[in-house]
C-alpha cells in the first residue's frame, strides 16, 4: 500500500512540473509574491539606513556625553557595533538575494 502510494505521489509530481514546464507560464500568485517581497526588501533598505545612522549617533552621544561613567561608555560602544553588523547583515542579505536572483533569471 506504501509502495502505491509513493508511486502515485512520484507520479503527481512529475505531471505537475512537467506541465508548469510545458506551459512555461509563471502563476499570477506567484508573480504577487515576487513582487510583494522585492517591495518588502525595498522597505527595509529603505528604513534600515536612517535607523542605522539614528543608532550610530546616539551611541557615540552616548560615549560623549558619559562624562566617566563606564557603563555608558560600554553601552554607547555596543549601540554603535551592534548597529553596523545589524546593517551590514541587511547589505549582505540584499546582495545575496541579488546574486541568487541574477541566477534564476
Amino acid at each position: 500500500m506504501r509502495k502505491l502510494l509513493f508511486i502515485f505521489l512520484l507520479f503527481l509530481c512529475i505531471i505537475l512540473t512537467s506541465t508548469i514546464t510545458v506551459f512555461g507560464a509563471t502563476p499570477k500568485l506567484v508573480n504577487k509574491l515576487n513582487s510583494a517581497f522585492e517591495d518588502i526588501e525595498s522597505w527595509i533598505i529603505k528604513i534600515s539606513t536612517p535607523a542605522a545612522a539614528v543608532a550610530v549617533c546616539s551611541g557615540a552621544l552616548m560615549r560623549k556625553f558619559s562624562f566617566g561613567d563606564e557603563e555608558k561608555i560600554r553601552m554607547g560602544k555596543k549601540l554603535i557595533s551592534g548597529s553596523l553588523f545589524s546593517y551590514a547583515f541587511i547589505l549582505a542579505i540584499d546582495l545575496v538575494l541579488s546574486a541568487i536572483q541574477s541566477l534564476i533569471g
